[in-house]
């Protein structure tokens, strides 16, 4: 029998091309209550080793466990991967909330493994370097023709890891990760005539970005500032703004010099660091856009595996940061003063990357600004081929309440016609919260009712529970009818938490 080590570059793609041939079959047979449906969850993700712990590690992965919500379909059976175990009172908390549905019954469904690896490499990384483990995870899928993958990005690593399992994953084919690059979707924004800054793609050095920053300032006097991005930054921290104000068309010298004082997003990374990575990797500059009010909502679609394009949500996102690019949450859904305006160059850019072979959820990044008269504007800035800080909210409250986003109406609606929103975030963090451990966080939350009631499908959901007392962070999703009742939900979980790490940190009076 071949290996995957006897496979050179050519006849792995050919062969992983056709196990995703398999895909349609297995979504089609799924959800259908068959004694051996099975799922793989590998929520591999490649961090930055300059601003990463292996804590943040294990945390990215858990965020991942609103998958075992799934276990509320009776017959379905779980493989769910970390680097290290996770803490049982976690997988207890996760499926308390499964609806209709007895724990112990979904428990016994579920197969935890631990790579035992904390390390900060990629969680399929740390799988392909043990066959044995994989052949053991292979061991537990009762069906192949009725298993799948799912993973967070999708990377040869995933590939590899697919194709020694034997089982198609539900993502995008590697070989089209380019179009998610900060330069592979400009060029993919022109091509479909989608609205995106003025600016410029595949740079490699400031003497580049100094060259596009002159055009566009030719095109358009008066530019008070532009961004320059990574090609590969994620959630905001590969971003940089060069401050232009003062500056005209003619002043190349006076451009140089801002670019080399340009104002990093990252707290970590230095500007000769940024610069490496840019020279490595490459990266864009594109205009700041600008307006009376500016806004960051975002559009999440998937592809299915019979081709068909279906939007999923908008969102509004909660930006932070030094120049406020770095994402750190988001409201649920947009703006319905804006939310078609996105939703149909998203649906656009959607049957573009069907066309190309995309398989799984996206998103799409917009900026939207409203001019003097009241009228909003979309401006594409970002394709994310993966699921991102959107989707775990998101699916949370999906597969909570079995409920939609309506697109036409930028509404979502329960199964019961119920209306709901959302506020979420990666990023309640304080170091007072280390002095929380994950017991003392469900004992807040009994005590403080801010448990989810699946009753009125309202209340509050935990993530990255497990990196509170190592990094004092914590993630959660607050559910509620309206968007004011939404965000008091979020303001009082965070009020409280806060208020409880505080008495938490007084010193216990010493004994008599």
């Amino acid at each position: 029998m071949t290996t995957l080590d006897e496979l050179d570059a050519a006849a792995r793609w050919e062969r992983f091309a056709a196990l995703q041939q398999r895909m349609r079959a297995v979504w089609d047979v799924m959800r259908h209550d068959h004694d051996d449906e099975s799922v793989v969850i590998v929520p591999s993700v490649a961090v930055d080793p300059l601003v990463a712990s292996a804590g943040l590690v294990q945390a990215f992965e858990e965020r991942f466990l609103f998958l075992l919500l799934l276990l509320r379909q009776p017959a379905l059976r779980m493989t769910y991967v970390t680097s290290t175990p996770i803490k049982d009172g976690i997988i207890e908390y996760y499926l308390a909330l499964l609806p209709g549905v007895i724990p112990s019954h979904a428990r016994a469904r579920l197969t935890l493994v631990s790579v035992d690896d904390s390390t900060l490499r990629p969680l399929s990384e740390k799988l392909l370097d043990r066959p044995r483990l994989i052949s053991t995870i292979g061991a537990g899928i009762p069906n192949r023709e009725r298993c799948h993958l799912i993973a967070y990005s999708t990377t040869d690593r995933e590939r590899d890891l697919a194709l020694t399992l034997g089982i198609p994953m539900y993502g995008s084919d590697p070989r089209l990760s380019d179009l998610g690059t900060k330069s592979g979707c400009r060029r993919l924004f022109a091509e479909e005539g989608v609205r995106h800054p003025l600016g410029a793609e595949g740079l490699r050095d400031q003497e580049a970005v100094v060259d596009a920053i002159m055009s566009v300032l030719a095109r358009r006097p008066g530019t008070e500032s532009m961004i320059v991005k990574l090609n590969d930054g994620v959630a905001g921290n590969g971003n940089a703004t060069v401050d232009l104000r003062g500056v005209d068309a003619g002043r190349r010298e006076l451009v140089t010099a801002r670019v080399s004082e340009l104002e990093l997003e990252s707290p970590t990374l230095t500007r000769d660091e940024y610069w490496d990575r840019f020279a490595r990797d490459g990266g864009i500059v594109e205009e700041r856009v600008t307006g009376t009010a500016l806004r960051s909502p975002s559009v999440q679609l998937r592809v299915l595996p019979d081709g068909r394009v279906e939007l999923l949500s908008t969102h509004d996102q909660l930006l932070g940061g030094p120049s406020g690019q770095r994402y750190i949450g988001c409201t649920f859904p947009a703006d319905p003063a804006y939310s078609r305006l996105i939703s149909e160059p998203a649906e656009v850019i959607g049957r573009r990357l069907a066309a190309e072979g995309v398989l799984g959820r996206f998103a799409v990044d917009f900026v939207v600004v409203r001019d003097d008269a009241g009228s909003w504007e979309a401006h594409a800035i970002e394709l994310n081929l993966r699921k991102g800080g959107t989707t775990h909210p998101f699916l949370t409250l999906q597969f909570l309440t079995d409920g939609r986003y309506d697109g036409p109406s930028g509404r979502f609606l329960t199964s019961g016609g119920v209306e709901k929103h959302l506020v979420a975030t990666d990023h309640l963090e304080s170091p007072a919260l280390r002095g929380l451990r994950v017991g003392d966080l469900f004992d807040i939350v009994a005590r403080h009712g801010l448990h989810f009631d699946q009753s009125r499908e309202s209340g509050v959901v935990f993530h990255m529970i497990s990196c509170l007392t190592e990094l004092g962070r914590v993630g959660l999703t607050a559910v509620g009818n309206t968007a004011d009742e939404a965000m008091d939900l979020y303001r009082r979980a965070e009020d409280v938490l806060m208020d409880e790490a505080a008495a938490a940190a007084r010193a216990p009076e010493l004994p008599v």
